[in-house]
């Protein structure tokens, strides 16, 4: 499900740049600024990241402080990688309760970008829920393979390859 929504939200990565070049466009050949194009790129950004995350986590794709990670035992990574796991979840649990609060409220008040356009909020909260909810079975994913691994000394899943073939 995570590959899935990852890779389906990075097609929305060449219709976020056509309606930035549109808007550039619009506003310094033609002098014709839209109304939408701003709001609009902004709401494909939001999507990008947030859906992106769990993929990203799923690739090992954040950053890491190598520092001291590379310097310890495989065991202690272990067991940073869960605190870190575990701290990400709670965070998230935070974040999709406070999202789905303001989605309520959206709904409720008809929310709306205080632009011109002016469009509805409530997809984008719950959106953020939808995001952190999968990063959250991401991250418990990871957490227990990390904790098979400290606690039995074996890989639970066979080493992760991530061939730049499967991007394309």
């Amino acid at each position: 499900m995570v590959e899935f929504v990852g890779k389906s939200v990075s097609y929305v990565m060449p219709a976020l740049a056509f309606v930035v070049a549109f808007e550039v466009f619009s506003r310094y050949f033609l002098n014709e600024p839209t109304i939408w194009a701003y709001d609009l790129s902004l709401f494909m950004f939001g999507y990008i990241a947030a859906l992106g995350g769990a993929y990203a986590q799923q690739r090992r794709g954040h950053i890491n402080v190598d520092i001291l990670y590379n310097k310890v035992s495989p065991r202690v990574r272990n067991v940073f990688n869960m605190l870190s796991f575990a701290l990400g979840i709670f965070f998230l649990v935070i974040v999709c309760k406070m999202c789905f609060g303001k989605f309520e409220e959206a709904l409720e008040f008809n929310y709306r970008r205080q632009s011109e356009w002016a469009p509805h909020m409530h997809h984008y909260w719950m959106m953020m829920v939808v995001a952190g909810a999968i990063f959250i079975a991401q991250l418990s994913s990871d957490w227990l393979e990390e904790a098979y691994h400290l606690f039995t000394g074996k890989k639970l899943l066979p080493e992760r390859r991530f061939d730049d073939e499967d991007d394309a």
